[in-house]
């Protein structure tokens, strides 16, 4: 038996299993790369703060991301300038390996509505500036807020040149709808969901990912990008998850991957190891750290002043299972399960409770999968077609959602998934409540067009859907007290460099009317 004393002396020398820290002149001889190779990054703000990220990769493609398995003190600065001549907070984090020596550090006591500066020190190094803002005095009364939308980026189908314009724009904050990765080997011409083969610009590096190793890996990979690392590093990021960070379409306990098909014991072993490697790849805070194949907290609420009221949701892992087999078909019985769900019953009642609230001049859901029921024809097919991933096979929670919406007359909700912009309106019976706007990918599809063949066939079956478009980019919201105005910002290539940036369109609703005016 040891004493007290023995185990704090023989912990010190390294000899127990728990590994000892390595001083920073340790790691400063150790190191044998740059440690910051995947960047910072910053998100979750508040209004006296936000979390600042990084993970300790000196080669984060190796097993490790080529760190010992030691724990790494990691310094960091918050600043008000940007040559950090003024230091407003500072301190030290541990880096432990049991999470891939991943680094969030949760600064509190800075100033409400202002940008900052923060920066890390590891091993003699120094990492780059990212910049941060904090969020407006509670209940400030604002005249308007910009933020962004963006997600779906595999890597293999293009280049992330929208990130990189992305990480130019002036903005409170950048909504992530999710599909930070795509968890499949590499597939050269593999069809698309426009039913079109495109030559793959880069490859995944590994096989399809299962556990903890591949999964950093992925996320290595991706996160090694420079233009999403400038994105990374310039704004101050909600991220949320999709279905790619684990695997296609699943849902709760189910998954719906191509060929796969895991009994759900083995699932959620799966699930346990890809949401460990989205934590420690997000700047995210240690309310959300992972309890086994449960991310919890998962669903949140921000409020920027009386302005925006803005819930981020969780349409994965509380869902039941798809109806009838999943993907694009017909009309099923089980489309009007009563017991359906998609929120789960506790979400639901935590976002019907806040939008009772009533005190925002706007109320935005942001989630991952497409609200509007659309008739997915684009042909001569002689009934209708839904997205049996989409909230159109789930009537029941549907309907009881856009019942509590009808009469607030202020509510958007924002959506990515599908790979194109579109943008229509949400009907209880057919009375519009609410609008959609549906952010395309950064790179999933390719180079895409303006229109996919049979676009002109859903929109004249959807007299809902206003707009839809087949480009890579991204949304910039505008929020205005009486009038919300979301741009369509379009590359016009990213299977090359040189990609350029366009407006597509610009849609507004007026506050009170929930119908779009497209530009």
């Amino acid at each position: 038996m040891f004493t007290r004393r023995q185990i704090v002396a023989t912990a010190a020398t390294g000899l127990l299993a728990a590994p000892a820290i390595l001083s920073q002149a340790r790691a400063a001889r150790w190191f044998g790369q740059y440690p910051f190779s995947l960047g910072v990054s910053a998100g979750e703000p508040s209004q006296d703060g936000f979390v600042i990220w990084t993970r300790i990769a000196p080669d984060a493609l190796s097993p490790h991301g080529g760190m010992p398995m030691s724990p790494v003190p990691v310094t960091w600065e918050v600043s008000e300038k940007t040559d950090f001549s003024v230091i407003v907070a500072k301190g030290e984090y541990v880096a432990r390996p049991e999470m891939g020596h991943s680094v969030h550090v949760e600064v509190t006591g800075l100033q409400p509505g202002r940008p900052y500066w923060y920066r890390f020190f590891c091993g003699g190094e120094k990492s780059v500036r990212g910049l941060a803002k904090t969020m407006p005095p509670a209940g400030a009364s604002l005249a308007q807020l910009k933020f962004g939308v963006a997600g779906c980026q595999n890597y293999e189908d293009g280049l992330y040149t929208a990130f990189n314009f992305l990480a130019r724009e002036d903005l409170a904050f950048v909504f992530h709808y999710g599909d930070y990765i795509y968890e499949n080997r590499s597939y050269e011409g593999r069809p698309g969901r426009s039913g079109t083969t495109f030559p793959k610009v880069r490859h995944h590096l590994t096989d399809d990912i299962y556990d903890i190793t591949d999964y950093r890996h992925r996320y290595a990979q991706y996160t090694l990008d420079p233009d999403l690392q400038f994105a990374r590093s310039r704004q101050t990021w909600f991220p949320t998850f999709d279905d790619h960070e684990i695997v296609d379409n699943w849902v709760g306990d189910f998954d719906n991957g191509e060929g796969h098909d895991s009994p759900p014991e083995y699932f959620r072993l799966r699930k346990a190891a890809a949401f460990q490697a989205w934590y420690e790849h997000m700047p995210v805070r240690r309310s959300m750290w992972p309890q086994g194949s449960l991310l919890p907290n998962s669903y949140r609420q921000a409020r920027f002043g009386n302005l925006l009221s803005i819930d981020f949701l969780d349409t994965r892992q509380f869902r039941s299972d798809q109806p009838c087999g999943d993907g694009f078909r017909t009309y099923c019985p089980d489309v009007a399960k009563a017991d359906a769900q998609v929120l789960g019953s506790e979400q639901e009642a935590w976002l019907m409770k806040n939008l009772q609230r009533r005190d925002a001049k706007w109320n935005c859901l942001a989630q991952q999968v497409m609200m509007m029921a659309l008739d997915r024809r684009t042909g001569n097919e002689p009934e209708k077609i839904l997205n049996f991933d989409s909230w159109a096979s789930y009537d029941v929670p549907r309907k009881r959602l856009l019942s509590r919406i009808k009469g607030l007359d202020n509510v958007i909700v924002l959506t990515g998934d599908e790979h194109q912009n579109f943008a229509g309106e949400l009907l209880d019976g057919d009375k519009p409540v609410a609008v959609e706007f549906v952010s395309t990918s950064i790179s999933s599809g390719g180079d895409g067009s303006d229109k996919r063949s049979g676009s002109d066939t859903i929109l004249a079956n959807n007299p809902q859907l206003k707009f839809i478009n087949d480009q890579r980019g991204y949304l910039i919201c505008d929020v205005q007290d009486e009038a919300w105005s979301t741009d369509y910002m379009v590359v016009d290539q990213i299977s090359q460099p040189g990609g350029k940036l366009s407006k597509r369109a610009t849609i507004s609703v007026a506050r009170g009317e929930p119908k779009l005016n497209v530009a």
